[in-house]
C-alpha cells in the first residue's frame, strides 16, 4: 500500500477491527437460549424462528439497530450482550495498523452500523475510540453504510477526498455501495469471525491481517 496515495481511512469495526465471533456468538447462540428461557420456548423453535425473523431486516438500520431488537423480541439486547462481553476481542495486528497510520498521518475515522449501545460496550472493553481520530455511527444519520445517502452524509459531516480515501470493510455490500460512491481503495477481510473459515471474496481485494498492509 503507497500511503503517499492516501489521507484518509476508513475502518469498519465488527468484523474488521474487532472480531465478529462476538456478534456471531451472541446472535446465534447466546441470544437463542436467552430468548427461549425468558419466553419459556423452545430452544430449537426459538433458534428457528429468530434467525427467520432477523434475517428479515438484513440491509436496514433495524438490522443493527438494539432499541428495535429489544422492543420487538421483548427482551434487554444490551443486558444480554453484556452478559458475554468477556467474547469481544481485537483481531490480530490492529493497535500496530492503527499506530502505522499514525505515524504516516492517515485519518484513522472508524464507520460503524453498530448502534450506540453496542458500540459503548466495545469500547468500554476494548478502548478503542483512543486508537482512532474519530468514531461515526451511521444511527446518528440514521442511514446504514448500504445506502448512498450514508457517504453523501459523512462527506459532510468528516470531508475527505473519495479518491485518495481507503475503506476497509468486511461487509461486500458495504464495499460495494462505497465504490458506487467512488471510494477509490477498497479492502475487504478474508475472515471476519476468527471461528468461522476464511471466505474466497473475487469481487475486491481482500486481507488476513492488517500486517499486509505494512509490508514494506
Amino acid at each position: 500500500m503507497d500511503w503517499t496515495n492516501i489521507d484518509t481511512v476508513l475502518l469498519d469495526m465488527d468484523g474488521t477491527l474487532l472480531d465478529l465471533h462476538f456478534d456471531t456468538y451472541f446472535w446465534l447462540e447466546h441470544l437463542p437460549v436467552r430468548y427461549a428461557e425468558l419466553h419459556s420456548i423452545d430452544h430449537d423453535e426459538a433458534q428457528t424462528w429468530l434467525h427467520k425473523r432477523i434475517m428479515q431486516e438484513q440491509g436496514t438500520l433495524n438490522w443493527y439497530c438494539l432499541d428495535y431488537w429489544s422492543e420487538e423480541l421483548n427482551v434487554d439486547i444490551k443486558a444480554l450482550k453484556r452478559e458475554i462481553s468477556e467474547r469481544i476481542a481485537f483481531r490480530p495486528h490492529v493497535h500496530d495498523f492503527l499506530e502505522h497510520l499514525k505515524e504516516q498521518d492517515v485519518r484513522r475515522v472508524i464507520v460503524t452500523n453498530a448502534h450506540q449501545d453496542s458500540l459503548s460496550l466495545k469500547l468500554e472493553q476494548t478502548g478503542l475510540d483512543t486508537l482512532v481520530d474519530r468514531i461515526i455511527c451511521s444511527h446518528d444519520y440514521q442511514i446504514p453504510k448500504e445506502q448512498q445517502a450514508f457517504w453523501h452524509r459523512l462527506q459532510e459531516d468528516e470531508p475527505f477526498d473519495p479518491a485518495r480515501t481507503l475503506l476497509v470493510d468486511d461487509s461486500l455490500s458495504v464495499l460495494a455501495s462505497a465504490r458506487e460512491y467512488g471510494i477509490a481503495y477498497l479492502l475487504s477481510i478474508i475472515q471476519p469471525d476468527s471461528q468461522q473459515p476464511g471466505r474466497e471474496i473475487t469481487d475486491f481485494n481482500a486481507i488476513g491481517h492488517f500486517n499486509e498492509l505494512m509490508k514494506k
